[in-house]
Parts: structure tokens; C-alpha cells; sequence
């Protein structure tokens, strides 16, 4: 499911939406057009590193100027036929570069998108000894800002986990702004969680993870659990994450000309009337237990605009006592593995993350998938 598909949002016309989508084209050539002229071979990389980056960060900046301008019923039609898209190219992608299956299901009445090794499936290996262990379940929030993307969108990136950590992941169709603004998107994950447990995942074997709004909204969650009484996952894994609402810091500005992301980052629309220094939200200004709260992996950019909030986040956990692992790399932006999955930076991340979910995350030869 898309946002688009549910029954409370509306979306353009069809005229509307084919001249939003021919204005999204235009304004992506228009920002490819000024590659050439921003030198994109200078840089802290090698030449592909260098000019990947520049291309990236160009094409997704023009993206993401182009979508905030629009009204949310146009952005939702735009999405849904990125998502349709998707849902073409994706599942045979990922099958062929990652040995990944992708399937629908709901849990707790949250769609989502299970993402499996097709040797740990019952559908393809029919004898018990050819099938592949689970390490491990993953519950991923994807990114977005809080307003859009979808689970789909994410497949790729999500195939690449579950080849890399050997675990099962499920991409959560959460609630978003400004249809449905917080607490609604925490409230669907902490049930999805609540369900995984129920469902027989051991919490020994469950991972949270997230990027950018996803990455705030798994440390939202975090507090969410810890509410109600949950057991703690095994680990929390945070690409770039969206932990500082309040977007003071100086990187916010200093930053802006080599990040991804617009000048002007939406937050009101999933904040409506929340303060963006209430712990719930952002979460720096949060007191984490460190009896309970899981060991964190956070991955970041040197040139990103939530470098500093990111950068006191893991301050802050330390200072608690909380086990974490940090990488910032030099010269990258936001969700670079993500974006940039090819670069040696990402590369980098892709190790240290396996061997800190193989760290802490313990195998479990007598799961079976989490149906």
C-alpha cells in the first residue's frame, strides 16, 4: 500500500497528476543540466565516487524541491505512480542482484513488505536442511520525512540488509503527515513490534532500524516500547537519522549547499502544534535508560544538515551508558548508503554494520519466517 491507496487521502486528477509528473521531469533535466558547472570530479573520493555524488545529490535535491512545492493531494499522486513503478521494476531486481523475495502482508493492521532470502522460504526449499537460517528479524521505518516514500521504494536498499545480516526484514507501511502527524506513525510501529513479539520473535532476534524520519521515528519508538512495558530489541540501527526537530543546529545552514535535502526541512506538518524539543519527537532532548535501551549503530554524513544533531545524539547515549557505534563519513551527505550504495563510504558502512549485528545479534538456527 501507498498513502495514496488509503481511503482518508486524497489525491489530483488524472490531467492534474500527468502535469505534475511532466513538471517533476523537467525540473530533474533542468537540475542535471547544472552538473557540468558545479566542477562534480573535485571531491574527497575517487573520480566515480566524486561524480556519483554530485549527479546523486543533484537529482535528488531537484526531486525533493520539486515535491515540497506541491499541494499534498499532487505530491500523493505523484508518489503513487513512483510507487507503481516500483512495484514493477523492483521485485525481479532484487531477486536477481540479492537472491531476495519480497511479499506483502499486514501485521497488527499495518501493511507492509517481508523482505527474505529465497532459500529461507517454504514457497522455494522444500527440504529442511537446504533451508537458510534466519540471523535475526528486522523491523525498518523507512525514511521520507515523516510525509512520504513508501516500502517499495525502499526494496533495494532493504535486499541489501537482509543479504548482508542474514535476517528477515519487514518494511513498515506506516502513517504518514499530514494526513495522519504524530504520535499516529509511532503508533503504528510500537503494534507492529508489539505483533512481531506476539507472532514468537524472540527480542533477542528483533533489530529496529531507520533512516533519516525513519531513523526519529525508531528512537520515538524507543521510548514508545520502553511505555508500554516491551522488551528491548536485540539492536537499533540509524541511518542519518531525524533526531533534532528543532533544526538549530549549525550544520542545518552550514551544510545546506552539499546536502540533499531542501534548505527549508518540513516538520511542521508531522509535528502539528507538538513543541520540536518534546522528547517524544526529537530525540536528543530524550533520557535514555541504558538498562534497556539497545545497543545503537548510527550512520551519518560529514556534509549533511543533521550532522550536529546527530553528532550530540550519540553524545547524549554515550553519556548515558548506552553501547554505540558511530560513523561519520567525510565529504557524504544524507542516507548516502541508501542513495550511493556503489561508493567506497557505503562499502564501509555495509562491514561495520554486519559485524555489529553479528556482535549482537545472536543466530537462531530454529527460526522459520515470520509469517
Amino acid at each position: 500500500m501507498v498513502m495514496a491507496d488509503r481511503p482518508e487521502v486524497q489525491t489530483a486528477s488524472v490531467p492534474v497528476a500527468a502535469v505534475t509528473l511532466v513538471g517533476l521531469a523537467e525540473n530533474m533535466v533542468n537540475g542535471l543540466a547544472r552538473v557540468p558547472f558545479r566542477r562534480p570530479w573535485e571531491g574527497p573520493g575517487s573520480l566515480l565516487d566524486n561524480v556519483g555524488r554530485s549527479v546523486t545529490r543533484q537529482v535528488v535535491r531537484s526531486f525533493m524541491g520539486f515535491s515540497m512545492g506541491l499541494p499534498i493531494e499532487e505530491f500523493r499522486s505523484m508518489e503513487k505512480v513512483l510507487d507503481e513503478l516500483c512495484q514493477v521494476v523492483m521485485p525481479p531486481f532484487v531477486e536477481m542482484t540479492d537472491d531476495v523475495e519480497l511479499t506483502g502482508d499486514e501485521i497488527a493492521g499495518v501493511p507492509g513488505l517481508w523482505c527474505r532470502r529465497r532459500a529461507s522460504s517454504d514457497a522455494h526449499v522444500a527440504e529442511d536442511e537446504h533451508k537458510a537460517s534466519i540471523d535475526g528479524t528486522i523491523l525498518y521505518l523507512h525514511g521520507g520525512g515523516y510525509i512520504g516514500t513508501s516500502p517499495m521504494m525502499y526494496s533495494a536498499f532493504a535486499a541489501s540488509l537482509v543479504k548482508g545480516t542474514g535476517c528477515e526484514l519487514y518494511i513498515a507501511d506506516y502513517r504518514l503527515a499530514p494526513e495522519f502527524p504524530f504520535p499516529a506513525g509511532v503508533h503504528d510501529a510500537a503494534d507492529v513490534y508489539a505483533a512481531l513479539l506476539e507472532r514468537g520473535v524472540d527480542p533477542a532476534h528483533l533489530i529496529v532500524a531507520g533512516d533519516s524520519g525513519g531513523g526519529g521515528l525508531a528512537t520515538s519508538l524507543m521510548g514508545a516500547l520502553s511505555d508500554r512495558g516491551l522488551p528491548a530489541p536485540a539492536a537499533l540501527l540509524l541511518f542519518s537519522p531525524e533526531v533534532d526537530l528543532d533544526l538549530d543546529q549549525p550544520s542545518i545552514t552550514d551544510n545546506a549547499q552539499h546536502d540533499i535535502l531542501p534548505w527549508n526541512v518540513p516538520v511542521t506538518p508531522y509535528l502539528h502544534g507538538v513543541q520540536p524539543s518534546d522528547a517524544r519527537v526529537s530525540a536528543i532532548y530524550a533520557t535514555p535508560d541504558p538498562d534497556w535501551f539497545p545497543p545503537t549503530f548510527v550512520c551519518s554524513g560529514g556534509d549533511e544538515m543533521f550532522r550536529d544533531g546527530i553528532r550530540d545524539f550519540v553524545v547524549a547515549l554515550r553519556r548515558a551508558g548506552v553501547e554505540v557505534e558511530a560513523m561519520e563519513e567525510p565529504g557524504m551527505f544524507h542516507v548516502f548508503p541508501i542513495l550511493m550504495p556503489w561508493s567506497d563510504a557505503s562499502a564501509r558502512v555495509v562491514m561495520a554494520l554486519d559485524a555489529f549485528v553479528d556482535r549482537h545479534v545472536a543466530a537462531d538456527p530454529d527460526a522459520v519466517p515470520t509469517h
